[in-house]
């Protein structure tokens, strides 16, 4: 039988950080509360939050702060992180415990598996992928995350009238961003000068944002809404 869901060139490498005695507590006593386990069956978001709210997905949230910051400041919205290295997944966790919000949940694994398999078709709100991997090296360049597959991945789970935010400290992977949602027939671009939105409130500074501008970089943001 055919696998209907062939594995993919991988867009993040697994680096094995070292975690801090405050995020393997937050694991420890935490993850059973507000993490997701990856062999369950689909998710239905009401019973996991127990509520009906609309839903944001964040891919690759890093340490987690500005995942929380978002939460914290948006009560009436729930959000799911997915995050393969398990340090910012156990700072996500402490964070969210300090803070005291109960509209965060994770995941510790690789995010397309998860839009494949356990997110429902048309059932997000919102999805955000904020300084992906920027494979910078031309050679590599087929290790983004932003491909034409993708992109029709994340439409399939967005509910129309949805957005997929993006945002990107490299300029290049800013234009292979702009050039694949652009060419996609299933999403249209927000910016009121296309193809870069400014950067809207609701999404804070990241520590990457905050480190490539100290490097003399642009941070370019590109919000599509789902047709």
């Amino acid at each position: 039988m055919q696998n209907q869901h062939p594995r993919t060139i991988k867009s993040f490498v697994l680096r094995q950080g070292r975690m801090t005695k405050g995020q393997e507590q937050a694991m420890e006593d935490l993850w059973p509360v507000f993490g997701i386990e990856t062999a369950d069956p689909p998710l239905d978001f009401v019973q996991l939050f127990g509520r009906t709210a609309p839903v944001t997905l964040e891919i690759g949230f890093g340490n987690g702060e500005s995942l929380a910051q978002m939460a914290a400041t948006a009560p009436e919205r729930d959000f799911i992180g997915i995050e393969v290295h398990t340090p910012g997944v156990g700072h996500l966790l402490k964070t969210v415990g300090e803070q005291g919000l109960k509209n965060v949940r994770a995941m510790n694994t690789d995010a397309v598996d998860i839009l494949q398999k356990r997110i429902p078709p048309g059932s997000l709100d919102r999805v955000q992928l904020f300084f992906p991997d920027p494979w910078h090296k031309k050679k590599h360049h087929k290790r983004r995350i932003v491909q034409p597959d993708f992109v029709s991945l994340i439409a399939s789970r967005l509910r129309t009238g949805g957005v997929f935010h993006l945002a990107t400290d490299w300029e290049n992977y800013a234009e292979h961003m702009a050039q694949v949602l652009e060419a996609s027939a299933e999403f249209r671009n927000l910016a009121a000068e296309p193809p870069y939105s400014p950067r809207p409130l609701e999404r804070p500074l990241t520590k990457f944002e905050n480190r490539g501008l100290k490097l003399g970089h642009g941070v370019w943001d590109l919000r599509y809404q789902k047709c």
